[in-house]
């Protein structure tokens, strides 16, 4: 297999060892790899057909000479799921999650441990140090020990506990550094020079890189297969690419792999890129706002996201920033807040449940898409980097589960059961009926009630049943459609407010189209708030139902 590494600042290129880690003319530890991309573009789409879809499918694309199936634990082949709930509530139909939760630890740091630990097991090297948050040295644990290798494994003492026992189960020393994480890697490098060991440098590791830039090649192909081909080349890109951040090496590669992609003809255009940082460690988005060239440190991380606290990205930074300008792309942070309950929507409304450093990329989407940087046209791909550990109480908050008392022996069984439900399903809570014609519509309202509090969800699927339904339940609120058949949501409202009992019920209209100005009129004084139907993620929807059933 022919390859290089080529240095970033002086150009020199030269043969790849992964013992080598400065550039030999200049001394830089910024390089990268370069291959025969004219050769490879004549070959490799054909014989992509007839290989399984994982990362080594791309194998003349990586720096590993002889590939060993036998290290291998399934890595890569994630898929691109449609995020059709999503979609439909941000008005952006086309959003796909590239889900890397699936990978054999729950992470996409799976790609960069099986690529580094392939090349390191090549190279005779039988031991290395790794400073990480988590999810980085639980999958160099996995590799490691499969491949008999060594791990001495760095972490803050703010990584959870489950973590660190699931780093030593797989038999990798554990040593845990009370400081921040950019400490954590001053230790972890310092270890690795007096013992003269290999040590994963992050962004700087060629094969890390390498490894994520398999991320882009299988979009392209799935992207492809969902929407057909460009119109002049084989492949199709997305518009725009999102992820998550802490140091950007993600990001970097996944660039890396669109450009090489480009370069051989097989796609036309890089898309947009949106690293998405949490407010409590940004510098590279702060940076980046006021438009500064050199990252400005954050010496105190203020997140409770522990995976996303590099404080100091170092060089990262000014290639991401590169990157980010190049493609038209954006910078963004999101608090803490608003990735737990991206967390709670994603789950609610997609049955994934991701990690807060993955849901701060949801966040991130959703800001984007709200501030009109992402068009309702554009087809997105968030990458969900990694599976929920168990859920901690600060991000289901309070009141997460409900307990109930099973009847004594006493009670007869009946009786028992119908108390005990009661329990689960107390009648106190707020009673809210959904006048939607739209099967579609009315599911997707109903997630997005259900995400954020506990409500009794009456459906009616025209305006007849509604209008009935309101007048035998009496609800706490009635969220309407407008354009019905039988009988159309003026019309409800029109009944609604000529009878006492139910005049004083508060509606909010949800309606698909723009409102002339004498439907608006007829509207008026008869409803609390009107709702475009794609804008239901926006804050004051969620805040007027709140402020109605109280």
């Amino acid at each position: 297999m022919s390859f290089v590494i080529k240095c970033l600042d002086c150009g020199h290129k030269a043969h790849y060892y992964p013992t080598s880690v400065t550039c030999p003319q200049c001394n830089s530890q910024w390089r990268e790899a370069e291959y025969d991309y004219e050769a490879i573009a004549k070959t490799l789409p054909a014989q992509l057909a007839s290989r399984p879809f994982d990362l080594w499918r791309y194998r003349e694309l990586l720096p590993i000479r002889n590939p060993n199936p036998s290290l291998a634990l399934g890595e890569g082949g994630s898929p691109l799921l449609p995020a059709i709930n999503l979609g439909m509530m941000l008005g952006c139909p086309n959003i796909y999650i590239k889900d890397e939760r699936q990978g054999p630890t729950g992470s996409f740091k799976d790609r960069q441990a099986s690529v580094t630990i392939a090349a390191l097991k090549e190279a005779g090297i039988t031991e290395m140090v790794a400073a990480s948050t988590g999810n980085v040295a639980i999958s160099y644990s996995a590799y490691a020990s499969r491949a008999g290798m060594k791990l001495w494994a760095f972490v803050t003492s703010l990584v959870p506990s489950v973590k660190m026992r699931e780093i030593a189960l797989y038999g990798s020393q554990v040593i845990k550094i009370t400081g921040s994480y950019d400490q954590c890697k001053q230790v972890a490098q310092e270890f690795a020079r007096q013992r003269g060991l290999y040590q994963d440098m992050g962004a700087r590791t060629i094969t890390s890189i390498e490894a994520m830039k398999t991320i882009a090649f299988e979009i392209v192909e799935q992207i492809t297969a969902a929407q057909g081909p460009s119109p002049n080349t084989a492949w199709h890109t997305p518009d725009w690419y999102v992820q998550a951040i802490s140091g950007g090496m993600g990001p970097l590669g996944v660039h890396k792999g669109f450009r090489e992609l480009k370069q051989m003809g097989l796609i036309d255009r890089i898309p947009a890129f949106a690293p998405i940082q949490a407010d409590g460690c940004a510098p590279m988005v702060t940076s980046w706002k006021k438009g500064l060239e050199t990252a400005e440190v954050v010496k105190s991380p203020q997140t409770h996201i522990e995976t996303l606290a590099t404080g100091d990205p170092g060089r990262a930074y000014q290639f991401l920033r590169t990157r980010v300008d190049e493609t038209n792309g954006v910078f963004e942070s999101v608090t803490d807040e608003e990735a737990f309950r991206a967390m709670h929507v994603l789950a609610k409304m997609e049955g994934i449940s991701a990690e807060p450093a993955a849901a701060v990329a949801f966040a991130g989407l959703f800001k984007l898409i709200r501030a009109g940087v992402i068009k309702p046209t554009d087809t997105v791909v968030v990458n969900c980097t990694g599976h929920t550990m168990p859920a901690e109480q600060s991000v289901l908050g309070d009141n997460w589960s409900r307990d109930v008392k099973f009847p004594s022996r006493e009670e007869t069984p009946q009786e028992g059961l119908l108390a005990a439900l009661t329990q689960v399903a107390p009648e106190k809570f707020p009673r809210i009926v959904v006048v939607e014609d739209t099967s579609e519509a009315r599911r997707l309202i109903r997630r997005i009630l259900q995400s954020q509090g506990n409500f009794t969800i009456l459906e009616a699927t025209n305006g007849r049943e509604g209008l009935e339904m309101i007048q035998r339940e009496l609800p706490d609120l009635i969220i309407l459609d407008l354009m019905m058949p039988e009988m159309d949501g003026f019309a409800v409202l029109e009944e609604l407010r000529a009878k006492p009992e139910t005049a004083a019920i508060p509606v909010i209209v949800a309606t698909a189209k723009e409102l002339t100005p004498e439907e608006k009129n007829r509207l008026g004084g008869q409803i609390q708030s009107l709702m475009q139907k794609g804008d239901f993620l926006n804050d004051e929807f969620l805040e007027e139902v709140k402020a109605l059933i109280k």
